[in-house]
C-alpha cells in the first residue's frame, strides 16, 4: 500500500502554540504542514520572527509547505499590496514553500466580467512579488455562494491570462469542491489539497459552513476518498492537507489519535 503525503494545517489543533503543533505532525509521522496568520496568540499573528519559525521547523525536520493566508486577494488595492509582500517575505524568510490566496466572501465582486477583470488584476500584481522571493501561490476558490471566485475553471483561465502557469496553482478543497458543484479538477494545476470531512445530514449543501468541517471518518458526506482516489488517479501526487474547522475537533483531548484515525481511514481506501 503506498502511504498518502498527508500533511497538517495549523486550524487542525488552533490551540496548540507552534512548537507542540510541529512535534504533533512529527509524532504522526507528517513532514509537512501549513502554519497561519490568522490564529491568534500565535505565529504569525503574534510576531514571531519568521527566522524562529524557520529555525523551529528546522529542529522538528517539518516543511512549511504553505502560509495560510493572503484573504481577499483578489481585491487588489494599496492595503492588499502592502499585506501582500509581508506575507510573502515572511514565506520566504521561514522557508514556506507557498502562500493560500483566498478570494473576496462577502457577496461583494461577483458580477461577471468585473470578477474576472479582478482576479486578472490580483495575479498580474502578485506574480512579480511571488516570483522574486521564489514562492508559489496557491489560488483557492471556494465554494459558498457569496463567494468571487467559485469556479476552478475560472481561476485557470485568470492564471494562463496573466502567463502565470509557473508561479500559480490551485488548491483543490475537498469542502469546497462539494460546495460549488464543479466537476473539473484541474490536477495538473492543482499544488495543494485540503481535506475535511461533513458528517450532519441534516444541514442542506448551501447552509454548510466552515464550523460542520470536522476530521474525515466513515460518515462523510462529501465523498472524500473518492475525491482523493480520482485526483490521484489524474496525476495529482501533492500534499492532503487536514483543514478542519470545527470546534468539536478542536476540543478533542487526544488529537494525535483522532488525527492517527481518520489517516488510517482514508489510506486504507485509496
Amino acid at each position: 500500500m503506498t502511504t498518502l503525503p498527508f500533511a497538517l494545517n495549523h486550524m487542525t489543533t488552533p490551540g496548540l502554540p507552534l512548537g507542540a503543533f510541529f512535534e504533533l505532525a512529527k509524532s504522526l509521522g507528517i513532514s509537512s504542514v501549513e502554519i497561519r496568520n490568522d490564529l491568534s496568540g500565535n505565529a504569525i499573528f503574534d510576531g514571531t520572527p519568521a527566522k524562529d519559525v524557520a529555525a523551529l521547523a528546522s529542529r522538528n525536520d517539518i516543511t512549511i509547505i504553505s502560509i495560510n493566508a493572503l484573504q481577499r486577494f483578489n481585491e487588489w488595492n494599496s492595503d492588499r499590496q502592502k499585506e501582500a509582500g509581508e506575507l510573502i517575505a515572511y514565506a520566504r524568510d521561514c522557508g514556506a514553500k507557498a502562500l493560500v490566496l483566498v478570494p473576496v466572501n462577502d457577496g461583494s465582486g461577483q458580477a461577471d466580467g468585473e470578477r474576472q477583470a479582478n482576479l486578472r488584476e490580483a495575479l498580474a500584481a502578485l506574480k512579480p512579488l511571488l516570483q522574486s522571493a521564489g514562492i508559489i501561490g496557491l489560488v483557492e476558490p471556494l465554494g459558498f455562494e457569496i463567494c468571487s471566485l467559485r469556479s476552478k475553471t475560472e481561476a485557470v483561465e485568470g492564471i494562463k491570462a496573466v502567463g502565470g502557469e509557473s508561479t500559480f496553482r490551485l488548491v483543490h478543497d475537498t469542502f469546497h469542491h462539494h460546495l460549488a458543484g464543479e466537476p473539473a479538477t484541474y490536477p495538473e494545476m492543482t499544488g495543494l489539497v485540503h481535506i475535511s470531512g461533513v458528517t450532519d445530514s441534516r444541514v442542506a449543501v448551501s447552509d454548510l459552513r466552515d464550523s460542520h468541517r470536522v476530521l474525515v471518518d466513515q460518515d462523510d458526506l462529501l465523498d472524500n476518498v473518492g475525491q482523493i482516489r480520482r485526483l490521484r488517479a489524474e496525476g495529482y501526487a501533492g500534499p492532503l492537507s487536514f483543514e478542519p474547522f470545527a470546534a468539536e475537533v478542536h476540543a478533542v483531548a487526544d488529537p494525535a489519535a483522532a488525527i492517527r484515525q481518520s489517516v488510517d481511514h482514508i489510506q486504507t481506501r485509496i
